[in-house]
């Protein structure tokens, strides 16, 4: 019988409910009783929530070259591209600009190039690479310049012998098998896979002999040679394309920090490595940085499975520049922006589409395979089975928290805060399958909502490169500023599977949640558009998962999987063909708690113990509270128990357990 259409829209008297109970309402798994102590008076099944009736968009900023349209602009030595207005590269990080004026405004340290029909001559600067020497540039922000070579000072003084090990491993050794112990429990898969090596594995006794001398592979053997997964190593390498930070170092010609101050420890092992060039020698921006961000991206974008812990580790080698004293933070954070934008620039290439699909392929074919599963939602287990003692990267709230930290640096913003945020042309490739069962502009809205506030140093490019936050993207969203439709498709596994978004969504728009695939929301979230769940299951993992809204299940399951009580500050609303799942893992844990009116129009009620608690035979057990509760469950299943009677009150609904 469906409810859903015999209630909607008249009113229901007291003696058609009660009839109604008597033929559809007694339908119970676990019991033959459905008993009502109190009975309600009419009522009618509430609208659906309505949002705000528009989804949110996130157009590229207008009148703005596009990296990914231009980065093959990032040359030196080519007239034509030569200024901060025509060279991509530059023109990316020229936020720095705000900080610090080089001698010349041209990519022209150590660079010559003749005239041709259409580009003008460059003439070598006379930059020396010596901080205070005649043509040295001009300090614009004193207070972050000085910010900048203090914070280096400060790290270095204080560097542990095995911080020290790190920041000489990270310079020496190549930069693709330094972030891919980032996979924690696949990398011995990964590296089997590539064929990756590395002669680097511990501070050389001998390291004034040879200065950079890994004799490894860096990404692995390609697909020439590699059957394996030499695609994913030809993916990873194609980002390296019109990717060098040399047009920026020549550009902005800004001292290392070390010739900034004699404060600066470099590291004893690394003293061999300082340049003796310092007119070529400029540190803004960082090119380790950079190319362990490029080669992060492609690993997170193959395998997605560990997409925080990857890009942390990429963070994490920038950091590692600093503690060698080979670099300052704005070093770091241009390198990071200006690698985000090649990479995206590259992955957008058609002639990278076949590429990074088969690359995508062939990573989890081999490393399914050699972790002994055979889908992706087996391999994300594995991936993150590891512990503390075993994965750097094991903890999720060290790796936010140092994540957040290497974003800024400490920096305070120098400019307005609350310049609206925009997404550059392309972006949204980043999180293609990381967020697999959203449209390209959904993921665009993603980054959008996920973006750090404006006015940071170096970060306020006019694309919006800078303001990326990947690791808050990879949660989800992080506001509702319009309607969202999710729809997940199981069948295609993976993410589209089963997904959770862990960010506090805040916003006036609605959820809608469409398809079979599980989404587990997991933050404290307050958008108050309300919720709408159609198909497969949507779950709460947190108290306020479902916002300040209504929420409306017409199908599919609602799994309140909580510590305490999940509160639904507005109305609850079920149907006929829907299951609502409460998971206890403690008396009363996991029960639902609606401020407003709870309309049950038939439908099911699943209650679990997944944990160790379980009720005793004569226990009561409040499932659900409410202002005003009406209606009633078709079915009630309670696990473990063949006999339940439920008690029906004005506010809410409790269940005795009668048998096992």
């Amino acid at each position: 019988m469906q409810l859903e259409s015999m209630f909607r829209p008249q009113s229901i008297s007291v003696a058609v409910f009660a009839a109604l109970c008597l033929v559809a309402c007694g339908g119970n798994s676990s019991s033959s009783d459905n008993t009502s102590s109190v009975v309600n008076s009419a009522y009618t099944i509430p609208a659906e929530p309505q949002g705000v009736g528009s989804v949110e968009s996130a157009d590229p900023a207008s009148g703005v070259a596009a990296y990914v349209d231009n980065g093959a602009t990032n040359v030196r030595g080519d007239g034509c591209h030569a200024t901060v207005d025509t060279n991509a590269g530059v023109r990316v990080v020229s936020g720095f600009l705000d900080i610090w004026t080089p001698s010349t405004l041209l990519v022209d340290a150590g660079v010559t190039a003749a005239a041709t029909s259409t580009c003008p001559a460059i003439t070598a600067s006379s930059w020396t690479g010596i901080p205070g020497d005649a043509s040295d540039g001009t300090i614009k922000n004193a207070t972050v310049h000085a910010a900048n070579v203090a914070y280096v000072e400060t790290l270095t003084a204080a560097r542990t012998s095995d911080q020290e090990l790190a920041a000489y491993l990270d310079d020496r050794r190549q930069k693709g098998y330094s972030v891919s112990d980032s996979l924690g429990p696949l990398t011995t898969a990964w590296r089997a896979g590539t064929q990756q090596t590395t002669s680097i594995t511990s501070i050389a006794s001998d390291a004034t002999t040879v200065l950079y001398n890994d004799t490894g592979n860096n990404l692995g053997v390609g697909s020439s040679t590699n059957s394996n997964m030499g695609s994913v190593v030809d993916f990873i390498g194609a980002m390296g394309t019109d990717a060098s930070t040399e047009p920026a170092k020549r550009f902005f010609k800004y001292a290392r920090p070390w010739r900034w101050s004699s404060k600066v420890v470099v590291a004893p092992s690394l003293v061999p490595a300082k340049s003796s060039s310092p007119a070529t020698d400029g540190g803004f921006i960082s090119g380790h940085s950079a190319e362990g961000w490029r080669d992060a991206l492609a690993m997170a974008y193959v395998a997605p499975e560990r997409f925080q812990e990857i890009i942390s580790r990429a963070a994490e080698l920038g950091e590692n520049r600093i503690m060698a004293g080979m670099h300052s933070p704005l070093d770091v954070m241009g390198g990071r922006i200006q690698a985000v934008a090649v990479a995206a620039y590259n992955m957008n290439k058609a002639s990278n589409a076949t590429l990074k699909t088969t690359a995508y392929n062939q990573a989890h074919t081999w490393l399914e395979a050699q972790a002994g599963v055979s889908t992706a939602a087996d391999l994300n287990t594995v991936a993150h089975s590891g512990t503390t003692a075993t994965d750097r990267f094991a903890d999720y709230a060290t790796n936010k928290a140092n994540f957040a930290k290497r974003m800024t640096f400490g920096f305070s913003p120098i400019a307005s805060t609350t310049v609206a945020p925009v997404v550059p042309k392309g972006a949204e490739v980043l999180l293609e399958t990381r967020l697999p069962y959203l449209s390209s502009a959904q993921r665009r809205v993603v980054l959008k909502t996920t973006e750090m506030s404006s006015g940071y140093p170096v970060m306020d490019d006019a694309e919006g490169w800078g303001r990326l936050n990947l690791f808050a993207a990879a949660d989800g969203y992080g506001a509702f500023n319009g309607d969202v439709t999710v729809s997940m498709d199981a069948t295609q596994g993976g993410f589209n599977a089963q997904d959770s978004w862990k960010n506090n969504i805040t916003g006036v728009g609605k959820l809608t949640k469409q398809g079979t695939g599980t989404l587990r929301l997991v933050g404290t979230n307050t958008y108050t558009g309300g919720t709408k769940l159609e198909g497969g299951v949507l779950a709460a993992d947190s108290a306020a998962a479902f916002g300040k809204g209504d929420v409306y299940i017409s199908g599919g399951t609602l799994l309140s999987n909580v510590a305490g009580s999940l509160s639904i500050t507005g109305n609850l609303t079920q149907l006929s063909s829907s299951t609502l799942t409460v998971a206890m893992n403690a008396s009363s844990q996991g029960s639902i708690s609606v401020s407003g009116i709870a309309t049950l129009a038939g439908g099911a009620l699943h209650v679990t113990f997944p944990a160790t608690y379980k009720p005793a035979v004569g226990d009561t057990i409040t499932v659900l509270s409410a202002g005003t509760r009406y209606g009633s469950f078709t079915s009630i299943t309670v696990d473990g128990f063949s006999k339940v009677t439920p008690v029906y009150t004005n506010t809410g609904v409790q269940l005795k357990i009668v048998a096992i």
